[in-house]
């Protein structure tokens, strides 16, 4: 078993853990570059979110 399979695996049994670690990472990120990459760091973020529902993971956290 790989990295990313062990990941995957920890993501779809903790989706709330993961959504709460990408923002604030995300919100880590925009602050450590000042904000210059706001719009990058919150697609990714988002994208994380889609990826989520998309697995039946549930609606996006707070």
């Amino acid at each position: 078993m790989g990295m990313m399979d062990k990941l995957k695996g920890a993501i779809s049994k903790n989706p709330d853990k993961a959504r709460k670690g990408t923002r604030k990472g995300a919100e880590a990120a925009d602050k450590k570059t000042g904000g210059k990459y706001s719009e990058q760091i919150q697609s990714g973020s988002d994208k994380v979110d889609d990826e989520l529902r998309r697995r039946g993971e549930g609606p996006r956290g707070q």
